[in-house]
């Protein structure tokens, strides 16, 4: 079964993201090595990164526990009658503990030298708020400079994007590519509704582009996954809202209709 969306389905970005990131970058690296000559490798890394921000609790990290509640009909009374009795917590916190996510890299690689050619990213809620925000952008510019071709693939409407430039437009979706050693970022900007992109995928000169479908990766993702029964499109998706008219187009689509 086909997702009921044209592109990114919203209702992948909560707890089900961690899985479809992964999902993701297996089928972009499973096209990328059927388009590649055999000058060419494609890996599939992981980096880890301790996520000390817990604004996604309860959406991508539903099982971390921040705070317990204090019932104060179970508290006990005052061991000794002539004491103040205590005034009960309002909550009980624990220790706030990183939560360690592991963020998948598609990497092109020259297979005599073993070189780094291009990395495609897809990014994660940590690399688009502190505390790994800026560290992120410190990583993409050593990749920049290291004459390393960089394409993100953000597919998470929270956060802030690590590409800041006045002419981006307001989009839920975005993919850029810089290429190595020329000062300008392609990007392909989408809402909700749209498709996802087909892009060129840079590699070594004079070698030309490939491309890479996201559109078709994306729903192989959600076809060979099963998503369809993990998701319960009669709630509405994970945060941030949608606008009214945004949710009245996803009722249209058997959406929010209970």
């Amino acid at each position: 079964m086909s997702s009921p969306f044209p592109g990114m389905d919203p209702y992948l970005e909560g707890h089900l993201f961690p899985d479809d990131q992964n999902s993701l970058a297996y089928l972009i690296k499973v096209q990328l090595v059927q388009r590649l000559s055999g000058h060419y490798i494609v890996h599939l890394n992981n980096y880890t990164v301790e996520d000390t921000a817990f604004e996604d609790v309860g959406i991508m990290y539903p099982d971390v526990e921040i705070f317990q509640k204090v019932d104060l009909l179970m508290e006990p009374a005052a061991a000794t009658y002539h004491l103040p009795v205590l005034t009960p917590e309002t909550a009980i916190l624990p220790d706030i503990k990183p939560v360690e996510v592991r963020i998948p890299v598609v990497e092109i690689r020259d297979r005599k030298h073993n070189k780094l050619i291009t990395a495609i990213e897809i990014l994660s809620t940590v690399n688009k708020r502190n505390p790994g925000l800026q560290p992120y952008r410190e990583k993409r510019l050593r990749v920049h400079y290291g004459g390393v071709h960089l394409i993100e693939v953000d597919l998470l409407r929270r956060g802030e994007r690590p590409l800041a430039h006045p002419y981006i437009p307001k989009c839920h979706y975005l993919v850029t590519l810089i290429r190595a050693g020329i000062g300008r970022t392609h990007f392909w900007a989408m809402s909700v509704k749209d498709p996802l992109p087909v892009i060129p995928v840079p590699l070594r000169q004079p070698d030309e582009d490939t491309v890479l479908d996201l559109g078709q990766a994306m729903k192989d993702l959600y076809e060979q996954g099963a998503f369809n029964k993990s998701i319960n499109y009669a709630e509405i998706p994970p945060p941030p809202t949608f606008t009214p008219e945004e949710i009245e187009w996803m009722k249209t689509l058997g959406c929010m209709t209970q």
